[in-house]
């Protein structure tokens, strides 16, 4: 049962650190179970990357196998494949000066709407005794 609970305790300290299990702040319950049910689906897909990635070790890191790396190496080297991956999206617009309004439309302000107020504003009446 301790070896158990010794492999519990590092992932718990993993998820916490490195998968910013308690970083969001949740409003309701449900939402805090359903990001807590995702972390270990986050695990096993490190775990499934692993052959995919190569070890990216950071200057004050010992290289580690490839057949070996632990679950925060494949975390680390993950940027690679994301960025081979590609994105859906389309590639962002050119920047530059906008065009500007377009010639011969007329400016007009915004409308402007009063006031409705719910309750007439009461006086206040002074009760101090001089």
């Amino acid at each position: 049962m301790y070896f158990r609970r010794f492999a519990q305790d590092h992932w718990y300290r993993f998820a916490k650190q490195a998968l910013f299990w308690t970083q969001p702040a949740l409003k309701t319950p449900e939402q805090a179970q359903t990001w807590s049910d995702l972390m270990p689906l986050l695990t096993w897909e490190l775990w499934l990357a692993r052959p995919l990635v190569s070890d990216r070790p950071l200057p004050w890191q010992k290289p580690q196998v490839n057949a070996r790396l632990t679950q925060g190496r494949v975390r680390q080297s993950l940027a690679a494949v994301f960025a081979a991956m590609g994105t859906p999206t389309r590639p962002p617009k050119p920047r530059g000066k906008s065009p500007g309004w377009p010639k011969g439309k007329p400016r007009t302000k915004a409308p402007r709407f009063p006031i409705v107020r719910k309750t007439r504003k009461h006086r206040r009446t002074s009760t101090r005794k001089c």
